[in-house]
């Protein structure tokens, strides 16, 4: 997959995990690095589980990617 799909892709799951996550609005490139961390974070654990892959764009990749990225903005509260 192109680097540009994935920076495209991270900055739309970081906008929807800050909204579901109530966050204020954090701008283009946090929410990119977010929904890239978060999409790998989502896939880790996926895969740990075998309930899926990010390999492709899918609504379940989507979804494993926001679950993700609302995990890691969870972490980050945290600390």
């Amino acid at each position: 997959m192109n680097i540009f799909l994935w920076l495209i892709f991270g900055a739309i799951v970081g906008w929807v995990a800050s909204i579901l996550t109530k966050t204020r609005r954090r701008g283009l490139i946090r929410n990119m690095v977010v929904g890239i961390i978060g999409s790998f974070l989502g896939g880790w654990i996926a895969s740990l589980f075998g309930i899926g892959s990010l390999q492709r764009f899918t609504v379940e990749g989507f979804l494993i990617a926001i679950g993700g990225a609302v995990l890691f903005i969870w972490l980050l509260r945290r600390l």
